[in-house]
């Protein structure tokens, strides 16, 4: 049997424009989208930016933050921990930062990987009552509207 395929309609009955499937992210895209989806979201009471590795200062190498540190850590308003490793379209956990998500979920804390405000959303939940203004100790969400719609169908 050939059944063609059932096409989406407008509210007048015309087909809808076939929409392509949202483009997966560069890492650092996602890193602003995540970080605005989480500071917008009611579960979380503040999260903030890591920034891990190593540098040489003279003939020393100093580390910052810890192996395997998540991207991004903050707490939800029910007093759990939050870790949340931003990856790229290819990118892959190492062993040390599967090893923290691990750690932080065993000790009932939330810890996921993100690509895009998708994964959060998946994660904690819709950014249900979200508005323009924010409380006034995070930092603004400039696309509100794009973080309420409807687009992580996929």
């Amino acid at each position: 049997m050939n059944e063609s395929p059932v096409l989406p309609l407008d509210l007048f009955g015309h087909p809808l424009p076939r929409v392509r499937a949202r483009p997966v992210l560069a890492e650092g895209a996602a890193m602003v989208e995540v970080m605005r989806a989480l500071r917008a979201h009611p579960a979380v009471a503040w999260v903030e930016r890591m920034n891990s590795g190593a540098t040489k200062l003279g003939k020393r190498i100093v580390r910052f933050g810890f192996p395997g540190c998540p991207d991004v850590l903050g707490q939800l308003h029910d007093s759990r921990l939050l870790a949340v490793e931003v990856k790229g379209p290819r990118g892959r956990l190492r062993p040390e930062q599967k090893v923290v998500l691990a750690r932080v979920a065993d000790a009932r804390g939330v810890s996921f990987v993100a690509r895009s405000l998708c994964d959060v959303v998946a994660a904690l939940g819709p950014l249900d009552g979200v508005r323009g203004q924010t409380r006034a100790d995070r930092v603004p969400c400039v696309d509100v509207g794009v973080l309420t719609a409807p687009r992580c169908g996929a």
